[in-house]
């Protein structure tokens, strides 16, 4: 190898190792900034965390009691509807029952009446 390939050779290297460096300076820079952000989200995540188990909580409650109100006064509703259709059920049986006997007086009426006037 002649001299000038070799300062050639040397200079590549030389130039190789630069910007070798360079690239791992900036790298490396932004790995810094990525664990730092990674730092700070996980700080954020950590108090999101923390409030929603502080505020979710008492919500839950709260929801959970309104259901159970809820619960109650569709049981007590439902109450209702069964006393109302039983009462309902026993004025139609009644309605029924006199209607029945209105019917089989009239029927035992017009058979009679109709045995008068064929009996002639």
């Amino acid at each position: 190898m002649d001299l000038t390939s070799q300062i050639a050779l040397n200079q590549g290297l030389t130039f190789l190792a630069w910007a070798s460096g360079i690239v791992i300076i900036i790298v490396g820079g932004f790995l810094v900034k990525l664990i730092y952000d990674l730092s700070k989200l996980s700080k954020n995540v950590n108090e999101t965390a923390l409030l929603l188990n502080t505020e979710l909580k008492p919500t839950l409650k709260e929801l959970n009691d309104t259901l159970h109100s809820i619960n109650a006064i569709v049981k007590n509703t439902d109450q209702g509807v069964d006393s109302f259709k039983n009462a309902v059920e026993k004025i139609f049986g009644k309605t029924k029952v006199v209607s029945e006997s209105i019917m089989g007086g009239i029927i035992k009426g017009f058979a009679t009446v109709y045995k008068l006037f064929t009996k002639k």
